[in-house]
């Protein structure tokens, strides 16, 4: 994070005199999602910073990329909007990437 501070204690001391809490949070992965990906990282290293009140998380690790599945209400939404089938509505928000108004509208074609 700053060149010369390798060693992660004198880094949490550093950052102290600062005014900043520094703490490790144990988790098995870190999923993130935005439209069309998920980012997921497994075993990752977790650091919270705690600084005027807000959280800082940084989060080291290996990402991998996965698409990104539609959620089971956007399914349903689809298929109610639509009057299609669990397969086609999730069909339409894969090409969509999600994007369930463009699904709805391809499928009522």
């Amino acid at each position: 994070m700053f060149p010369g501070m390798g060693n992660p204690k004198q880094m949490a001391g550093m950052l102290k005199q600062f005014g900043i809490k520094t703490e490790e949070l144990e988790a098995e992965k870190v999923t993130i999602e935005s439209k069309g990906k998920k980012i997921v990282i497994k075993n990752p290293k977790i650091t919270v910073m705690h600084v005027q009140g807000q959280k800082v998380f940084t989060i080291m690790g290996e990402p991998e990329e996965e698409a990104n599945s539609a959620s089971e209400d956007d399914v349903k939404l689809v298929m109610e909007q639509a009057k299609a089938t669990k397969k086609q509505a999730e069909e339409a928000l894969k090409k969509h990437n999600g994007d369930i108004a463009e699904a709805i509208t391809e499928l009522k074609k």
